[in-house]
């Protein structure tokens, strides 16, 4: 009894020592002083120390420091630096001005931009890990850390993408193309905004800046895996014009009914992925993910640089700490053998492959492979032969100044999978974690659209953006063609731009045909239905496709009285247009969007939307328009 009272009375003692008061967690929010709007991804920092982190995606930051007082340091690209002194409260908020003049110190190189050294010096220094809390290890991977400038020569590679235009409805009144899922393009191209750069034009895919925020679409009830969604209304950016909205919403399945996984981390360990945006940021991402499996999961790691390997044979979900270590443990160096890595990783796939389960590779890399077969050609026949195996790949972008961003969408697309760009810790938590079953795990695989319009209401259309997912009208009903896949709470969004009939509009003009007629269908005049949607897909295992017809008729609904989802992807889908400069929308203002975007936000719960406008006023001080 008497050594009870005494280990009492020596826990009580300790705790009443200066020892246990030596460090405390502060704690805040920081906002934009203009409007009151959370801002992501700033850096807090405790000056004239390493004690560092970043606010979340509504902005909130916690940090544990000494007792003593200090100050605090808010920094981020494009807004004027804040010090606070460090009182007694452990509660300190922040309001930040926008610094247009930061922006100023760039220099432009080829279509990338070279920043002087003046810029983000002191944030480059803080890349660490912390004594402090379990996700402290992540945190401090900031991505104001990886704000580095870029190479002096900028070998990133894009495809070509040619915008789509006005096609007649009577002469051409089909349209069809693949879904797409993926949203690297956005993460990408905010990587350059906060750098200051204006992005390359074929960075700017518009259906993934789209697709990259959720939409409040009412989850499906029926058989099929997805619901649809259409509205209508008048284009912002040119009022002559309509503006059609078409929405799918992937049904959402549990976390715990989600089948078991066969995963295969494929990870690049070649000399070029040894930047800190590169290999620590990967292994940071992964250790999110690991702490998402359950026991039932299994994961193997295969590496690859001048060789392939295996570092970890297939493994329990249930043994993260083993799973970690083995992150941990990789170390980046030599020449990459990507084709090599492939082949490995499918083989292990292939080896402990699930019949009911998720079987699928996981390809973290910058792209840069430059050892046996790597060109897109190469890597495209290469993952085509293996995804006739049922296994689905999944690629996570990393880097800068070297990325190879086309080579990274070829494999997705053909590898039936996603592609996404992590440029810090906060896009891999939205990715691998937020978004965990719709990253992971198929609902549909091939989904196809093909829309009809009917030429008595539309006298021509266009589609935004998907111009490298365009499908020839007779791929619709072959099942034989490969498409999008759809994964498991995703929604996807498109957009089309018409021109109603007996509308004069200066982007489409067409002279009457000389030697033919084409008569519309008498029906179609009596029609209130200006379009027929058209949807196919096929079951992750399956073979044959369902088709699914859903019309949509005009309703006149004023633009101010649309929904908050048509709204923002009208904007967004505008600021990408701003972007590729197209033509479309010269009389559209990033200001325009802006104001646009602010009365589209809604909920907003995770702050994405936010993240976009805070992003909008960033631009400002770039050449954009």
């Amino acid at each position: 009894m008497k050594t009870r009272q005494w280990i009492i009375v020596f826990v009580m003692a300790i705790l009443a020592s200066p020892l246990a008061a030596q460090t405390r967690n502060i704690f805040g929010k920081v906002t934009a002083k203009d409007d009151g709007s959370p801002l992501p991804g700033v850096n807090v920092i405790l000056k004239r120390s390493t004690k560092a982190t970043v606010t979340d995606a509504q902005g909130n930051y916690t940090l544990t420091i000494p007792a003593r007082e200090g100050i605090l340091v808010f920094s981020f690209v494009g807004m004027k630096s804040l010090e606070i002194n460090i009182g007694s409260s452990n509660r300190i908020d922040a309001q930040m001005e926008a610094d247009l003049t930061q922006l100023n110190e760039v220099v432009v190189v080829g279509y990338g931009a070279q920043e002087r050294e003046s810029v983000s010096r002191a944030e480059s220094k803080l890349v660490g890990k912390s004594k402090g809390s379990r996700t402290a290890d992540y945190i401090l991977q900031a991505p104001a850390a990886y704000y580095q400038p870029q190479p002096e020569y900028n070998t990133e590679e894009y495809d070509g993408i040619n915008e789509n235009i006005f096609h007649g409805a009577l002469q051409n009144p089909l349209s069809t193309f693949s879904i797409d899922v993926d949203a690297a393009s956005y993460s990408n191209i905010r990587r350059f905004i906060q750098l200051g750069q204006r992005p390359p034009k074929d960075a700017v895919r518009i259906e993934e800046m789209v697709n990259y925020f959720d939409y409040d679409y009412k989850q499906p009830t029926g058989e099929d895996p997805f619901s649809i969604y259409t509205e209508i209304a008048a284009a912002p950016w040119n009022k002559k014009h309509k503006l059609v909205h078409i929405g799918l919403q992937g049904k959402n399945i549990p976390k715990e009914n989600l089948p078991a996984s066969n995963l295969v981390f494929l990870i690049d360990v070649s000399g070029s992925m040894s930047d800190e945006n590169k290999l620590p940021l990967l292994k940071a991402s992964f250790k999110l993910l690991v702490e998402q499996l359950r026991e039932q999961d299994r994961v193997a790691i295969v590496v690859y640089a001048g060789a392939a390997g295996l570092v970890l044979p297939s493994t329990s979900g249930a043994e993260k700490k083993k799973i970690i270590e083995s992150l941990e443990n990789l170390q980046a160096g030599g020449s990459t053998a990507g084709g090599e890595g492939i082949k490995l990783a499918y083989k292990i796939a292939k080896e402990n492959f699930r019949k009911d389960g998720n079987n699928r590779v996981i390809l973290a890399t910058d792209g840069d492979f430059n050892v046996g077969e790597s060109s897109n050609a190469a890597m495209e026949r290469l993952v085509e032969e293996k995804r006739n195996d049922g296994i689905f790949l999944t690629t996570l972008g990393f880097g800068m100044g070297n990325y190879k961003d086309s080579k990274m969408e070829i494999l997705a697309d053909k590898g039936n999978g996603n592609y996404m760009y992590i440029d810090s810790i906060l896009e891999a938590q939205k990715a691998l974690v937020n978004e965990f079953g719709g990253t992971l795990f198929t609902i549909a695989k091939d989904v196809k659209l093909q829309i009809e319009f009917n030429p008595a209401k539309i006298k021509a259309y266009r589609l935004i953006g998907y111009e490298n997912r365009m499908l020839k009208n007779e791929d619709f009903n072959n099942d034989k063609k490969d498409a999008g896949e759809l994964g498991s709470g995703h929604t996807v969004t498109a957009l089309y731009e018409i021109v109603p009939v007996g509308v004069e509009s200066e982007f489409y003009k067409i002279d009457e045909l000389k030697y033919q007629t084409t008569k519309v269908n008498p029906s179609s005049q009596a029609s209130n239905e200006i379009m027929t949607v058209k949807f196919r897909y096929k079951k992750p295992d399956g073979d044959v496709s369902k088709l699914i017809v859903h019309p949509l008729v005009d309703q006149q609904v004023e633009f101010e009285k649309t929904s908050d989802d048509f709204r923002w992807s009208a904007a967004v889908a505008a600021f990408g247009m701003i972007l590729r400069e197209s033509e479309f929308v010269r009389d559209f203002k990033v200001g325009d969007v802006e104001a646009l975007a602010k009365s589209a936000r809604g909920i907003d719960k995770d702050g994405y939307r936010a993240e976009f406008i805070n992003l909008l006023k960033t631009s400002h001080a770039l050449a954009m328009r």
